[in-house]
C-alpha cells in the first residue's frame, strides 16, 4: 500500500511517500519538502494571519497535488508546535481544509513523543532494551523512555531550536550574556522532566533523532547521510560541549560551510547544540545513538497498525 505522511512543522512542510504492508519493512519512495520557517511567519500576537496561513495553504496543496502525483492511496497529514501553539490555529486548519483539501490533525507535544519513540523501538528493535528517546525541533524539544512500544514516559518542553533562536538568541553570532542565559533558561526548564524520566530506570541505550541531531552528530564526526541509513552514528556530550563553543563563534553563514549544516538550519543549530549538550548531560548520557527513523515513519507505522486491526 502506498501511503503518504504530510509533516507541517516549524521548519518545513514534509511529504513522505511510503510502501508499506503490515509485518513488512516501509520503504520511501518520494520525498518532497518545502522549506516554510513557519514559526518566523508568525505575528506579535502568536497568530499566522492571513499571509502565513496563505503560504501554508500553498505549500500544503503543492504536496497534496504531489501525493497524488505519485500515487499516494492514504495521506496522513499532521501539524506540530507552529501550528499547535499558533493562536489563530482553528481558523489556519479551517482555511488549509477548505482551500487546499487535506483535513490537518495537529499533534500534541506527548504525541509527538511517543509516535518518534514508537519509530526508535522498531528500528532497533527489542534487543535495545529500555530506550531513552531525544528529539529536537523547530518548536519543542520531545523526551520518551521505555521498554515497549509505548513509552512509560513522555514529555515535550518548548526548547525548540527555531523557538529559542527567536526568543533569546538576537544577535549573530550570539552575545555571550545572551548563549549564558540560554543555557540558564535549558537547565530550568529540564529541570522538572529529567528525574522523573530517571525514575523510570536507567536507559540501556540513548537514542536521538531529527535533523538538528543529526547535523551536530555529522560534526562530531559521524559519517555522512549520503553513506546510508544503515550505517552506525553516534554523538557525544564531550563532542557537543566543543560544538557549542565553534558555533558560538560564527556567524550563521560561516556555520551553513560546515558539513551537514544546511543554510536554512544554520542559524538555530547553536540553539540546538545548546539543548542537546544540556539534555544529554542532565540525562548522564555520555554517548546516544542517531537514529535514522522518526516521527514520520512513526506516523506511519501507527496507521498500517491501525489498517491491520481493522
Amino acid at each position: 500500500m502506498r501511503l503518504g505522511v504530510l509533516d507541517v512543522g516549524s521548519n518545513t512542510v514534509h511529504l513522505l511517500v511510503m510502501d508499506g504492508y503490515v509485518g513488512a519493512h516501509p520503504d520511501t519512495v518520494a520525498s518532497h519538502k518545502s522549506e516554510l520557517r513557519l514559526a518566523e511567519l508568525l505575528q506579535p500576537d502568536g497568530s499566522l494571519g492571513s499571509p502565513g496561513t496563505g503560504v501554508l495553504v500553498r505549500a500544503v496543496d503543492e504536496a497534496r497535488q504531489a501525493a497524488e502525483h505519485e500515487g499516494v492511496e492514504d495521506l496522513v497529514a499532521f501539524a506540530t508546535s507552529a501550528v499547535r501553539d499558533a493562536t489563530d490555529s482553528a481558523v489556519v486548519l479551517q482555511r488549509v481544509r477548505d482551500e487546499a483539501g487535506v483535513d490537518l490533525q495537529v499533534l500534541s507535544g506527548e504525541d509527538e513523543a511517543r509516535l518518534t519513540f514508537l519509530a526508535v523501538r522498531r528500528w532497533f528493535g527489542w534487543s535495545a532494551g529500555r530506550l531513552m528517546c531525544l528529539d529536537i525541533g523547530g518548536g519543542s524539544l520531545e523526551l520518551a523512555t521505555g521498554r515497549d512500544e509505548v513509552p512509560e514516559i513522555a514529555y515535550s518542553l518548548p526548547l525548540g531550536a527555531g523557538r529559542l533562536t527567536r526568543d533569546l538568541l538576537p544577535d549573530d553570532p550570539p552575545r555571550r550574556k545572551h548563549l549564558d542565559a540560554l543555557r540558564d533558561h535549558v537547565d530550568e526548564t529540564l529541570a522538572a522532566a529529567v528525574p522523573v524520566l530517571l525514575a523510570a530506570g536507567a536507559p540501556d541505550r540513548g537514542v536521538v533523532t531529527s535533523k538538528t541531531f543529526r547535523s551536530l552528530a555529522r560534526l562530531d564526526g559521524a559519517a555522512p547521510y549520503a553513506e546510508g541509513p544503515r550505517v552506525r552514528r553516534t554523538l557525544s556530550a564531550k563532542g557537543l560541549a566543543g560544538l557549542v563553543e565553534l558555533l558560538a563563534d560564527l556567524p550563521s553563514a560561516e556555520r551553513a560551510r560546515l558539513p551537514g549544516v544546511s543554510p536554512s538550519r544554520a542559524r538555530q543549530l547553536l540553539a540546538g547544540a545548546v539543548v542537546a549538550h544540556a539534555s544529554l548531560t542532565a540525562l548522564g548520557l555520555d554517548v546516544v545513538e542517531v537514529c535514522p527513523w522518526a516521527l514520520r515513519e512513526g506516523v506511519v507505522l501507527r496507521r498500517l497498525d491501525w489498517l491491520a486491526a481493522t
